[in-house]
């Protein structure tokens, strides 16, 4: 369930969140090691589930016939490449890094219908955390709009099962 309202108050990703077409967040309690936000991210996109990835490869090929990039699959990172490589302007699988502390990552992705800007952010409590994924999404056009159409309700599906299978992964 989307809880935009429980996002911590120093979450960068509240100053994208007015004028926002769409704004969502979700979030699960992670074993929390010392583990950075860009880590976190970084083991959530290598474990995409297949459905997602065929899915992925579905819209590439349907948003190419309107003039829109191909993202390539959630899970296509570069193998080997060390977190402390990623520089802010650097890609990180689909979405370009904006901001990178240990507490919070923020990663974009831009094109001429939207603009999408997603945030993992910690909130550490002991051996605990509370991991939040907040998308932002602002739409340029009707094609942004139309595009929208499907992806919002597939979007609130794998959000918290990615964060779940994260959870699984590291507890």
């Amino acid at each position: 369930m989307p809880d935009l309202n429980n996002l911590p108050e120093q979450a960068l990703i509240h100053a994208k969140l007015p004028g926002a077409w769409f704004a969502d967040c979700h979030s699960i309690d992670i074993v929390y090691s010392g583990q950075s936000a860009l880590s976190l991210f970084l083991q959530l996109a290598s474990q995409t589930p297949g459905w997602v990835n065929a899915l992925m490869l579905i819209r590439n090929k349907l948003v190419s016939l309107a003039g829109l990039k191909d993202l390539g699959l959630l899970s296509g990172l570069q193998k080997g490449r060390a977190e402390a490589d990623y520089q802010p302007g650097d890609r990180v699988g689909i979405f370009t890094l904006l901001h990178n502390s240990h507490d919070e990552v923020l990663l974009t992705d831009q094109d001429k219908h939207l603009d999408v800007i997603l945030s993992l952010h910690i909130k550490v409590e002991g051996q605990q955390a509370r991991l939040f994924a907040t998308t932002v999404v602002n739409v340029h056009n009707r094609l942004g709009q139309l595009y929208m159409l499907p992806v919002r309700p597939i979007h609130r599906l794998i959000v918290p099962h990615s964060l779940k299978t994260l959870a699984n992964s590291i507890a």
